[in-house]
């Protein structure tokens, strides 16, 4: 079981980022697009009864078939504050990684990894807890400045933070609004970005998102019912 310590206060929280983020391992490209497993992770709220679930769904990378999945339900033990959602999510998605029947691979979120004011966003609080490779694909650029890409598919830019590249705006669909990726550990961005296009062959969002999003969605209005 992997330990998750929850801090008192968001003080605490902050420095807690501030220990972890030392760990993150940026020095590995991470395993190959279109190879072996990808896991989506998400999580669903009802803020009113105090129920979070998440789900966990790992594809073959290859043919995008579902390999297994997996849901967890818990409840919300951290408040909302900008910049701290780990805290709220993750204990939740460990739980339902840790009920996969089978290795997740490449672990991608909805959510950031070092596009985040700390360089701690939720995919590296993940990765440097479990040691898996994950990446960050969110569906918006939380407070950083970018151009506008390209309107092809797989065109990007650069998402900045005072001249930094902290991730990419890709474009996954012709003429789409695009995704924000950045790498969360054990990744580079070169390949966050291809792991993202071949998860993303339909719509704008990654198969893996899609259906995480789906099932901790449906699981959710079955356990508020």
């Amino acid at each position: 079981m992997t330990t998750f310590p929850m801090p008192a206060d968001e003080a605490e929280a902050r420095a807690l980022q501030d220990v972890l983020r030392t760990r993150v391992v940026l020095d590995e490209s991470g395993p190959p697009p279109g190879s072996g497993h990808v896991t989506g992770v998400d999580v669903a709220y009802d803020d009113e009864r105090d129920v979070v679930v998440a789900a966990a769904v790992v594809l073959d990378a290859a043919t995008l078939d579902v390999v297994a999945e997996s849901t967890a339900r818990g409840r919300v033990g951290f408040p909302y504050v900008p910049g701290l959602l780990a805290f709220r999510e993750i204990p939740t998605v460990l739980a339902a990684l840790e009920a996969l029947p089978t290795g997740p691979g490449l672990v991608v979120c909805d959510g950031y990894g070092l596009a985040h004011p700390r360089r701690f966003g939720l995919a590296s609080h993940l990765g440097v807890l479990t040691g898996l490779p994950v990446i960050g694909v969110a569906k918006n650029p939380f407070a950083f400045r970018y151009e506008e890409p390209g309107p092809r598919r797989g065109d990007f830019s650069p998402l900045l933070d005072e001249g930094e590249e902290v991730g990419r705006a890709l474009r996954t669909q012709d003429g789409t609004k695009p995704v924000f990726v950045s790498v969360g550990h054990r990744t580079g961005l070169d390949n966050a970005c291809a792991h993202t296009l071949a998860l993303a062959r339909d719509f704008r969002q990654p198969e893996t998102t899609r259906r995480a999003d789906a099932l901790c969605r449906a699981v959710l209005r079955e356990a508020v019912a």
